[in-house]
């Protein structure tokens, strides 16, 4: 398939800015793949579909506040510096975004907070925007990190044109939330609160939980026409014995197993045996999912409702079947759901 076959027109103001009131009341799109079926329904009544037994598969990655500000030094421009990845903690090396990248280059010092508490020199060009920057401080690892933590601010995607305000520390994050290391949310679990979570317990529903840690390159543009030849980013991914225990029991058993979101899809189709069964793994992985493609564990996928031609949207276009796909944004912008990271959701059965 081509890059151009999945472009559509989404109305600006269908980009969802601001989370819901509460985490389980956004709208709920229902797509059955056999029938072609679509319904319309709360978040809530997601519960209505699962049985005792079936599982539900979530990223617990934990977003880090990835976002920081800093001040270049003689110049005071304010240059906004997007953490990626820690290369280093002994040396405190970070692969970062800065922007303007134009006004960065080697040598340069960037100072961090009101007080300067964090000093931070590039020292690499690592892509036309990428730096890699080493922290200038004689700090202990936790005390820096917990100092990171306080100067940045959860990294919203940019296109969300808004100011971060206090809400966004809680709800641009999972509430099984774990382990940090992403700077993109897995924006299906948003819309689990921990009544539905007590709800799906109390059923005999089970989580089973992966991490993946993801990336920037979730939002990067694609820019190739020929899909075949684009290259995702690698993003870290960890399934434990735990998991593969639950999961491939409800696969013996024929329960459903659910996967939450696009980041839990590619972490289980990234480890699976060549008989259909879900294997432990510590990792990376750069699976790129688009159609055709056939799944080998997951019987229902849940997802947020994704931007025109980016990789999130191939992916559950690959899973629902194209032109079901396309009908159902076609009905999803009719019928004014919310997309992208704040936006309503889609369950597919």
């Amino acid at each position: 398939m081509k890059l151009s076959d999945f472009k559509f027109d989404l109305p600006k103001e269908l980009i969802a800015h601001f989370p819901p009131e509460n985490r389980d009341e956004s709208r709920l799109m229902i797509i059955d793949r056999n029938s072609g079926k679509i319904e319309h329904k709360s978040f809530s009544n997601i519960l209505d579909h699962f049985n005792e037994g079936d599982v539900m598969v979530v990223n617990n990655t934990k977003v880090f506040p990835a976002r920081m500000f800093g001040r270049k030094e003689k110049t005071g421009a304010i240059i906004e510096v997007f953490l990626l990845r820690e290369l280093n903690p002994d040396s405190k090396l970070w692969d970062v975004l800065v922007d303007p990248a134009r006004k960065i280059r080697i040598g340069n010092k960037l100072y961090f907070g009101e007080n300067d508490e964090l000093v931070a020199e590039v020292i690499d060009n690592t892509t036309s925007r990428g730096r890699t920057l080493r922290f200038l401080t004689d700090m202990e690892h936790p005390e820096f990190k917990a100092l990171l933590q306080s100067l940045g601010e959860p990294p919203l995607p940019k296109i969300i044109n808004r100011p971060v305000i206090e809400e966004d520390k809680d709800r641009y994050q999972t509430i099984y939330a774990k382990h940090e290391g992403a700077v993109a949310a897995p924006t299906a679990g948003l819309h689990f609160s921990r009544e539905l979570i007590k709800r799906l317990e109390i059923k005999g529903i089970n989580i089973a939980e992966i991490t993946l840690h993801a990336g920037l390159g979730n939002f990067r543009r694609i820019e190739v026409e020929d899909l075949s030849k684009h290259k995702m980013d690698s993003e870290e991914f960890i399934i434990e014995e735990k998991t593969t225990a639950i999961v491939n029991k409800a696969k013996d058993n024929r329960k459903k197993v659910v996967a939450v979101g696009t980041t839990s899809m590619r972490a289980i189709e990234s480890s699976v045996t060549i008989n259909g069964r879900l294997k432990a793994f510590k990792g990376w992985t750069n699976k790129f999912i688009f159609p055709p493609y056939e799944f080998n564990l997951a019987d229902s996928m849940i997802s947020n409702l994704h931007l025109p031609q980016s990789s999130m949207m191939m992916m559950v276009a690959a899973y629902t079947g194209y032109e079901l796909l396309m009908e159902a944004y076609e009905v999803a912008v009719k019928e004014k759901y919310k997309f992208f990271t704040y936006g309503d959701a889609m369950l597919i059965i």
